[in-house]
């Protein structure tokens, strides 16, 4: 038996059938050549070796007494491995277009709780001859960083696969249901543990928050702290992603080079993520504007931030999430990356402060069915329709491996993320780099966006005027350099000229403009 944290029992308890809570991916793959077996027991046989290597795939929930605290994992002891991996032909012609929309369909229905909580899909009947993996673990076990733990579990690096060694034998017990009075006692002794840890961690928790939002003291006279409220701008302008959702769900893959990407970053000084955030926040302004829409101010997005330790590969939620500016409002793509820049600079250094005593494990008794029934009221009363939004869009980037990977000796060629929109945030964009690529899920309610192709596609035509914007910015700062001034000595005659030290060019100054076009 194993307590979920906190933030593991929130992403249940806060779950409807509009708002399912399992994150996924869908890998494109491409059988070895000349293949003649059947993928699919493939499959099965693969998953049956590797299941034990990650606590994902075999442990479930078992319920409190009355709902009065969160539930725990158990290990379960009739695992059926057929449920849990399944196979799909899709209708001729069999085209990407098809396999996307079937992924989103696939994704707007809940995981069964009585069961672990996964489900893996094979998917053929591709008109290019490739099959398709569709993978969905509830977010209750899994964030995106752990979720590479288990993706290192089920691929290989190389198609013929690595020596797994089996699971040890388990000691055989007499059968036992876990009973009323040992659950409800188990409840009390970690609500009393996390109460105790909460403690602890107040005095850190109220210092680090004071240091995080105290203004940097001046030489003028001192003065009374601005609130917080007053800091920040705590609201994004509401928009027709801001509303309450349906169960429908509308999905779209697209990928852009990832050495762009990095080219991009590297001629304007900003990092990977400042330009995933400055081509989604450009694409969806675009598209608001086509829509006839005009924010009166610049859109924000909710981005993920991970809490956890280098190295840590527990498989539960250590993330938080903080807002950041898209800069919509600034028309110059090179300089709205900048700017988003700086914000996130700014955040980053923020969370560095807080990050070391923001809870992920807290108590609140009568969880469950506090924070259910505040999520039904939510959904029913469609309240996000009303509600000013804190963001506009959720952007989360998972960084992947550089290297290709294989999955039952079949090579992955793509790996799109498969997210969470959720009420007053009809969108997530979620990017995954993998072997060169820099794949974008686009995951969205289907009432709100039914057209989410276009919008993967504004995506791409963004992506290119960034690049087209970082080129120009290189090209004109190597034309800067080479037309500088030279600094002459006119007394070196009288004595010979002493060996000079090469100054390194500051970044941004001096780019390699080489690469491949958009």
């Amino acid at each position: 038996m194993k307590h979920l944290s906190g933030l593991d029992a929130a992403f249940l308890h806060i779950e409807s059938p509009e708002m399912p809570m399992h994150i996924g991916s869908l890998n494109v793959l491409r059988l070895p050549d000349g293949y003649q077996g059947d993928f699919y027991e493939d499959v099965k046989a693969h998953m049956a070796s590797r299941i034990h290597l990650a606590e994902l795939f075999t442990r479930k929930l078992v319920l409190m007494p009355f709902d009065l605290s969160d539930p725990v994992w158990v290990e379960d002891d009739d695992f059926d491995l057929d449920y849990h991996v399944r196979h799909i032909t899709l209708p001729k012609p069999g085209t990407n277009r098809q396999l996307q929309q079937y992924v989103a369909r696939l994704h707007s229905s809940l995981l069964d709780r009585s069961r672990p909580l996964w489900e893996f899909f094979v998917i053929d009947g591709l008109k290019s001859g490739e099959v398709a993996l569709y993978t969905k673990a509830h977010h209750a076990g899994i964030d995106g960083q752990a979720g590479i733990a288990v993706a290192q579990a089920i691929f290989d690096t190389a198609p013929t696969g690595r020596v797994v060694r089996p699971p040890r034998a388990r000691i055989k017990r007499s059968s036992h249901q876990l009973g009323l009075a040992e659950l409800a006692g188990a409840a009390v002794r970690h609500t009393a543990v996390q109460y105790a840890k909460l403690a602890r961690m107040a005095p850190g928790m109220v210092r680090a928050v004071r240091e995080a939002f105290a203004r940097p003291q001046d030489d003028g006279p001192a003065t009374a702290p601005p609130s917080l409220a007053s800091r920040l701008d705590l609201f994004a302008p509401r928009t027709a992603l801001n509303v309450s959702i349906t169960n429908q769900r509308a999905f779209a893959g697209r990928t852009v080079p990832l050495a762009e990407v990095k080219q991009i970053a590297h001629a304007l000084g900003v990092s990977v993520n400042d330009v995933v955030l400055a081509t989604t926040g450009g694409a969806i302004d675009r598209f608001l504007r086509e829509l006839g829409e005009k924010p009166a101010k610049s859109l924000v997005a909710a981005v993920p931030v991970s809490l956890r330790d280098a190295g840590d590969a527990t498989g539960n939620n250590q993330v938080s999430m903080v807002t950041m500016t898209l800069a919509t409002d600034i028309r110059d793509p090179a300089a709205r990356a900048r700017h988003i820049h700086e914000a996130t600079s700014a955040t980053k250094a923020r969370m560095s402060r807080l990050k070391a005593v923001i809870p992920t494990d807290f108590p609140i008794i009568g969880s469950p069915w506090l924070i259910s029934g505040l999520a039904a009221l939510v959904s029913r009363s469609r309240l996000m329709n009303i509600v000013p939004p804190l963001a506009n869009v959720i952007v989360s980037n998972v960084p992947g491996p550089n290297f290709p990977l294989y999955f039952a000796g079949a090579e992955l060629t793509s790996y799109y993320p498969v997210s969470i929109p959720a009420h007053g945030v009809a969108l997530n964009v979620t990017v995954q780099s993998y072997n060169g690529r820099l794949d974008y899920g686009l995951i969205a309610c289907r009432r709100v966006l039914p057209d989410v192709a276009d919008l993967g596609d504004l995506i791409v035509d963004e992506h290119r005027r960034l690049l087209q914007a970082a080129r120009q910015t290189a090209e004109a700062a190597v034309a800067q350099d080479a037309h500088a001034p030279r600094i002459t000595d006119t007394t070196a005659s009288a004595a010979p000229a002493a060996p000079t030290r090469r100054r390194a060019a500051s970044p941004g100054r001096k780019v390699r403009t080489a690469g491949p076009a958009a």
